[in-house]
């Protein structure tokens, strides 16, 4: 049924390998089902309800991903999109929880209109292919930068913005520990390296106090959605402070979920002969049901994860990689404690040298070309810096144009390409 279904033979994949990689992508993301809640608990609204919204929106959202669009991509309530919800929207901005989630659901329905118009697919192809390739190797940058985060390598420094963390601390050294493992693993090319890399640096991490036992015990009913459900305000629907926010999600979203999609897919060699990603159009549907559905049930916008390199990296080719991960989530429902007991630190080895795996499509970046190369350049590097796969995006596409115009290669330029650059104009001075 999954040979037939998922084309496992055609795409040179097998059940073993998609399903230990849809477990791989889930063992990489599943901080989410932690991390969302306490995020969007700033607002007031109910932690435990919160955690059941985070894994039934990753549930939902990925078996579009999987069963749908058949491809290999997880999906979960985004991050930075939900520190926008809590922490601009409501802590910043004084406004309601409800009044975001009906932000939410208004993008969601949205996204499912553009994408049934082809609109999304239209921007995600005008990307042009060398930008593919850079927006790869800089997803590569930005979740190596998110897992040494993870691991306390990284920390914040007011000097000079970054610094090293303190290298003798429990987490750097269960991290430095996961990475040596992995990476002897991997060398010896060894099935599932970043899975048992995770769970070796769990175990590693009892005796010093890095990983802790659940105290509730490691099997539990999903909490009630009742405080959250469908909890909207519709009373300022078609206010100026809606608009501004409206827009705010859309254009994250809109970014994060295409960069993902262009560099996870080039990564996995998915990409067509004009660089095109396949089955675009059911993929972007994917999150645009996914976020209307997370609304519903209480939770910030759903994108797909850039986590689902992990489980690209372990050979994950087709839906049945999703498939495997939504169906992880599903039982994450029931075994909370177990999984929210796995620290950053464990699952930082993975994020890291999944960093180095994405590097690989630069090589096919034509460096000689400057109105080529410094675009990538800039999409590369501004990923991590910026801490925004939309950012990293918004740079390179900008200055694709600006280039391509002055140095009059107008051809080059797609009429698409135009209209986005003249819209990334209008939001920085917005």
């Amino acid at each position: 049924m999954f040979e037939k279904f998922f084309q496992l033979s055609k795409n040179g994949t097998n059940v073993k390998t998609e399903v230990l990689a849809g477990i791989t992508t889930f063992m990489t993301m599943a901080y989410i089902l932690a991390v969302n809640p306490g995020i969007l608990s700033a607002t007031g609204m109910d932690k435990n309800a919160l955690f059941t919204a985070t894994a039934l929106s990753a549930v939902v959202g990925t078996l579009v991903m999987a069963l749908v669009a058949r491809l290999p991509f997880a999906l979960a309530p985004g991050m930075g999109l939900n520190a926008f919800f809590a922490f601009s929207v409501v802590l910043g901005m004084g406004y309601s929880w409800q009044f975001a989630l009906t932000a939410v659901l208004l993008e969601g329905i949205i996204f499912i209109a553009l994408t049934a118009f082809n609109i999304r697919e239209l921007i995600v192809n005008a990307i042009p292919l060398n930008l593919k390739h850079a927006v790869s190797a800089g997803i590569g940058l930005f979740i190596a930068f998110i897992g040494l985060q993870n691991a306390g390598v990284i920390v914040n420094n007011d000097a000079v913005l970054v610094g090293l963390g303190d290298v003798k601390s429990p987490t750097v050294i269960v991290a430095a520990v996961g990475i040596i493992l992995t990476g002897v693993l991997l060398a010896k090319k060894v099935k599932g390296a970043l899975l048992i890399g995770i769970f070796a640096s769990t175990v590693i991490g009892f005796p010093l106090g890095v990983t802790k036992f659940p105290e509730a015990g490691l099997v539990s009913a999903p909490p009630s959605l009742e405080p959250i459900f469908f909890q909207f305000d519709f009373s300022e629907i078609f206010s100026m402070k809606m608009l501004v926010v409206l827009f705010t999600f859309l254009f994250v979203d809109m970014f994060d979920t295409v960069g993902t999609l262009v560099g996870v897919t080039s990564k996995a060699g998915m990409l067509t002969k004009e660089g095109k990603v396949p089955r675009v159009k059911q993929a972007l549907f994917a999150d645009a049901i996914g976020t209307t559905f997370g609304a519903m049930v209480g939770t910030s916008t759903v994108t797909t994860y850039v986590e689902s390199a992990s489980g690209v990296a372990e050979g994950g080719k087709t839906g049945l990689t999703s498939l495997t991960t939504a169906g992880m989530f599903l039982i994450a429902l029931f075994f909370a404690p177990l999984f929210i007991m796995i620290p950053g630190a464990a699952t930082a080895p993975a994020l890291i040298l999944v960093g180095l795996f994405m590097l690989s499509p630069i090589m096919n970046i034509d460096l000689e070309d400057f109105t080529e190369s410094i675009p990538a350049f800039f999409t590369i590097i501004m990923m991590p810096l910026t801490y925004s796969i939309a950012e990293g995006i918004v740079f390179g596409m900008l200055s694709y144009v600006v280039l391509k115009v002055l140095t009059g290669k107008f051809k080059d330029v797609s009429i698409v390409m135009y209209v986005l650059a003249a819209l990334f104009i209008l939001k920085f001075f917005m």
